[in-house]
Formats: structure tokens, C-alpha cells, sequence
């Protein structure tokens, strides 16, 4: 089983996919809670040169909401990261996918959210 739903952009670059990403998580009822961005904090941190690597930490409310009203230690599990990435060919955009990082808490009801928030994610990427 695959934990993440990716898509491979070869027609932009690294910040156009940025931005593209942000209006489709917006367009698709997610906010940015937190952007890390790793390639800064590596070079920062120990000194490594990598390239651009960031981390987009995403949230749907009402779907977090839910979540949390099933299994009140879900937040650990939160928020949806999507990540971008530079890579050969292109900016890879990868997407957690909520039905395997859940797959762990053996509840049927929120299996069926995270089926739900799996479905908006592979909206989000398809349209970027």
C-alpha cells in the first residue's frame, strides 16, 4: 500500500507549483496551518545543500473536527501534509494519504472520514 498520492509537474517550476498547490487546497476546503520549509532549515541547521523541499501542513476543518469527535488522539496524526519537491523532470507534489496513516486505529468510522478526506486530497493534487 502506497502512503502517499503524487503527481509529477514537468511544466512549472518549484514556486509556481507552490502556489498552484495553495490555491488548490484552498479551492478544495484545506488552509496551511504550517509551511516548513526543509531545504532552508537543513543548510541552516547542519549544513546541507539539498533541493527545494517543502512541507505544506493542510487542514480541513470540518473534516478535523470530525476526526477528533471519533478519536480524541487523532490530532497526533494531523494535519494532511503535502509535500513539494524538486526532482528530475519536474516538481513532484506528494500528498499523505489519510486511509493508510490511519489504517493503524482499527475504528470503522473513522476509516470512512479518512476515505473521505483521501478523496478531497486526490482532487487537490489533480487539480495543481
Amino acid at each position: 500500500m502506497s502512503y502517499t498520492i503524487d503527481r509529477l509537474i514537468s511544466d512549472a517550476d518549484f514556486d509556481t507549483v507552490d502556489t498552484r498547490a495553495r490555491k488548490a487546497l484552498m479551492d478544495g476546503g484545506f488552509g496551511v496551518l504550517t509551511e516548513i520549509d526543509v531545504k532552508a532549515t537543513m543548510k541552516k541547521k547542519i549544513d546541507k545543500d539539498m533541493d527545494d523541499y517543502r512541507i505544506l501542513g493542510a487542514c480541513n476543518p470540518n473534516m478535523a473536527w470530525h476526526a477528533i469527535g471519533i478519536e480524541a488522539k487523532v490530532g497526533t496524526m494531523l494535519p494532511c501534509n503535502v509535500i513539494l519537491r524538486t526532482v528530475d523532470g519536474g516538481v513532484e507534489v506528494s500528498a499523505v494519504d489519510p486511509t493508510a496513516s490511519m489504517s493503524g486505529i482499527k475504528n470503522a468510522e473513522l476509516s470512512a472520514v479518512a476515505s473521505q478526506v483521501k478523496q478531497m486530497l486526490e482532487n487537490v493534487v489533480a487539480a495543481i
